[in-house]
């Protein structure tokens, strides 16, 4: 019964720290939509649009990954203050390879806090899957259907000279 007691505190620990986590992966995005939607609406017109179109996704990866740091920093700080760590930099790079659920550090938690590494990675695979659907979605939002990239395109013409058939 004892260690069946000692997961609660894994659960109270880790529960808030996931919602607060999901709240501020959902502000984070808006705001990094907004910054998005802000660059590219009056360039879309633009017969450079692509470059700008790829540099703007650039930059909302790059700000979705510091995104991902922040949060990973805030689970970081629990981990050292609840003593399952020994100093802050093993806290981060613990929270890092679980919050990726990538895994491949040899450090550990304290014994009684090891369920919370495991909630930590089930915290990490939400925050992964929004990031992925909302960059989906911009580059299905955004993505000019007519856009053709220079001397990659082939003509109408060539196509049909080719004797293939012309995708509508």
């Amino acid at each position: 019964m004892d260690n069946a007691l000692s997961w609660d505190g894994n659960w109270a620990w880790a529960l808030p720290l996931i919602v607060l986590n999901l709240v501020l992966h959902v502000v984070g995005l808006g705001l990094i939509n907004t910054r998005m939607m802000r660059a590219l609406g009056p360039l879309r017109a633009h017969r450079d649009f692509f470059v700008v179109f790829v540099l703007v996704m650039g930059g909302a990866a790059l700000s979705a990954t510091v995104l991902h740091s922040l949060e990973a920093a805030i689970w970081a700080a629990a981990y050292q203050a609840l003593g399952a760590v020994p100093d802050g930099r093993a806290a981060m790079l613990y929270s890092l390879n679980a919050i990726t659920a990538y895994g491949h550090t040899t450090l550990e938690l304290a014994p009684h806090w090891q369920l919370m590494g495991a909630l930590e990675a089930l915290n990490g695979l939400l925050l992964f899957g929004l990031t992925t659907a909302f960059l989906y979605g911009h580059l299905q939002r955004v993505w000019p259907r007519d856009l053709v990239l220079p001397a990659h395109a082939p003509t109408k013409n060539a196509a049909t000279d080719s004797g293939a058939t012309p995708v509508p």
